[in-house]
This record gives C-alpha cells, sequence and structure tokens, in this order.
C-alpha cells in the first residue's frame, strides 16, 4: 500500500458491496430497484481485483448485497476472493432461494453471518413482496441455524409495520438468531416511485427496543437511521453503552455498487454521491481523493439545519444519517427521526 494511504486520516475497515441488481423479488419499497441484473456489471476478474485492493487497504469486513446475492451464478467466487484473503464477510439476502448447495458453501467459504430481511408478521412482510415470501424466509433460518451459520434478521420499518414490532418479537425470540437490526425504510428508488408511506414514529420504536433489550435472547438494536441521544442512547443500538457517533460513510466505510461506483454508503443510492468508478480509478486513489467524501470529511456543527442546530449533541451526532436525511428532507443535516424532536 502505498504512502499516501499509510499516512491517510480515514481508514477504510468496512464496505456493503452490491454484487448484481438481479432478484427474484421487485419489492415496492426497495431502495435500489432491484429486479434485474444491470448489462454490464462487473466481471468476476473485476471483483477479484477489487477484493485484492480490499486486502491491501486493511479492510476488515464486507456486507454483499443485492439485489439478491445468490442471483449472481459466480457469487461464490467473489466471495471466496474476501473470505481467502482474511475478510470477513456477511451476506444479506430476502431468504426466498435458499438450497442445500447454498448453505454447503456458505459453510464451505466460512461466511461470518447470514443476514436475512424480514419485515414483521407474515401480512406485514409479504405485503410488498410475495405471496408466500415470510414463510421461505423462515425456512431459510432456520435451515442456516441447523447448519451451523450465524444468522441475524433486519426489519425495515414503514408507516404500516412499526406498531408491530412487539408482535414479531415474540417470534423472533423463539429462534436462535444472534442479533435482529430495526432500521427506516428510506423513500428512495421504488419506495419513492410508489410512494410508500415510510413515516413512522421514532419514539415508540425507542421506547420498544428499550423495553426488551435486557431480556431478549439475543442482541436487539437501531440502525444508524433512528435516533439519537434519548433517555434511550446507550442502550439501544445492540451494544450496551454504544452511542451513535455520527455517520461513518467516507470516515470508515464505503459502498460499490455492481457497475463498480464508488459511494460512502450504499444508501445514498443517487448519482449526487458517486465519488469515482473502480473500472477507470483504484478505490485507494478514490478513498484518498482529498475533495471526496466532502459532506462528512469536511463536516462542522455549523452545517447542522433544523432542529439539529444548536443542539448540544450535534458535534458528535452530526446531524444523524446522511442518507435517510437526503432522501426525506432533501438536505444532508436535518434529520426527522430524531426523538428529540423532529426539525
Amino acid at each position: 500500500m502505498s504512502s499516501r494511504y499509510e499516512g491517510f486520516p480515514f481508514k477504510l475497515r468496512s464496505a456493503v458491496w452490491e454484487i448484481t441488481l438481479a432478484c427474484c423479488f421487485n419489492c415496492a419499497y426497495c431502495g435500489s430497484g432491484g429486479g434485474k441484473a444491470r448489462p454490464d456489471e462487473l466481471t468476476l476478474s473485476e471483483c477479484v481485483n477489487i477484493a485484492e485492493q480490499m486486502r491491501r487497504m486493511g479492510m476488515r469486513r464486507v456486507s454483499l448485497i443485492g439485489g439478491e446475492v445468490f442471483m449472481r451464478p459466480d457469487w461464490r467466487e467473489i466471495t471466496g476472493a474476501l473470505t481467502g484473503r482474511g475478510i470477513k464477510v456477511c451476506i444479506i439476502t430476502n431468504g426466498f432461494m435458499m438450497t442445500k448447495d447454498i448453505v454447503d458453501s456458505l459453510k464451505e467459504l466460512r461466511i461470518e453471518s447470514v443476514a436475512v430481511s424480514v419485515d414483521g408478521p407474515p401480512e406485514a412482510h409479504d405485503r410488498y413482496r410475495q405471496k408466500g415470501s415470510y414463510e421461505r424466509a423462515f425456512n431459510t433460518i432456520r435451515t442456516l441455524l441447523d447448519a451451523g451459520i450465524p444468522v441475524s434478521v433486519i426489519s425495515a420499518l414503514r408507516a404500516d409495520n412499526y406498531r408491530l414490532l412487539p408482535e414479531f418479537y415474540e417470534t423472533l425470540k423463539d429462534y436462535g438468531i444472534f442479533a435482529w437490526q430495526i432500521q427506516a425504510c428510506s423513500p428512495m428508488g421504488n419506495a419513492d416511485r410508489n410512494n410508500i408511506d415510510v413515516k413512522f414514529d421514532p419514539s415508540f420504536v425507542t421506547a420498544f427496543v428499550a423495553s426488551v433489550k435486557d431480556s431478549a435472547p439475543f442482541a436487539v438494536g437501531v440502525a444508524d437511521n433512528i435516533g439519537y441521544y434519548s433517555p434511550e442512547e446507550g442502550g439501544i443500538r445492540g451494544t450496551e453503552g454504544f452511542c451513535f457517533s455520527g455517520c461513518g460513510a467516507g470516515l470508515t466505510s464505503v459502498g460499490i455498487d455492481s457497475l463498480g461506483n464508488v459511494r460512502g454508503c450504499e444508501s445514498m443510492y443517487d448519482d449526487a454521491f458517486n465519488e469515482g468508478n473502480l473500472r477507470k480509478r483504484s478505490l485507494e486513489d478514490i478513498w484518498t481523493d482529498p475533495e471526496a467524501f466532502s459532506y462528512n470529511r469536511r463536516f462542522t456543527p455549523e452545517l447542522l439545519e433544523g432542529g439539529c442546530s444548536g443542539c448540544k449533541y450535534g458535534d458528535i451526532c452530526a446531524g444523524g444519517c446522511r442518507s435517510y436525511n437526503y432522501f426525506t428532507t432533501g438536505r444532508l443535516y436535518r434529520n426527522p427521526l430524531c426523538k428529540r424532536g423532529n426539525p
């Protein structure tokens, strides 16, 4: 690795990598609009080269997403290019097309974990996906657990399902998952095109997590797009005592799409946030560009707007999740899900 990166103040530790847009679903609220693979997605050799670049930069963990990861025929080779280089890999899946062959491959590839997306009880989950997808998702969870593969569940909250969290918890607690992540569904991609109502009461969510976190048989916490610094902070992010310390996009993490476009976060699904393309520039070159990721690297509390402006936690929280802010308010430094007041 060049001396330029060795002396660079921001070290890249994790990535969310969309290896294909192909999916067996076309969910009504999918932020990336998954369904069909793009015609010019990264080749296997390009993906292996990117994995090597990640290794040289000291990447610790990669989350592989789609689309649906298992729809890409060479997902095994891409995964192996990462795990074979000592990079921990989590695969995020809708759980619809799990097979014994896939499970055997996951074990052979030494996957760290698999996260299955389930948005609540059967009706709430199937509403915007496919009928029967809830049942298939839980069949996958059982299959993975029986194979000794660690499993977590990710739930995306909308107006129609957030009050079902207590009911869904009663189902989840009987499974041997290790974590449940609760996140806000962002009004981008299909959710925006289909006018899905994604508004919900963050106070209800944080209060629920606080009420079950001590007794839950797994870690339960909210994602970075729900917050912040309410009385429950320090106990609602899956790890006791952990507090939100600002968006990490472009500071320690990066997002890569199936064409090789690099963003600070793969939830920042807009061309406005593209910092470069891996077919034209190396990951190191993009990462160490002094003009890149300026929305976070050059953040100062003076940039905060609305209710975030003047908040005593503003210099730490930095206004919360950049992606959710952008797609809900059109602004980067104004967060609508802060329990301290909706700006």
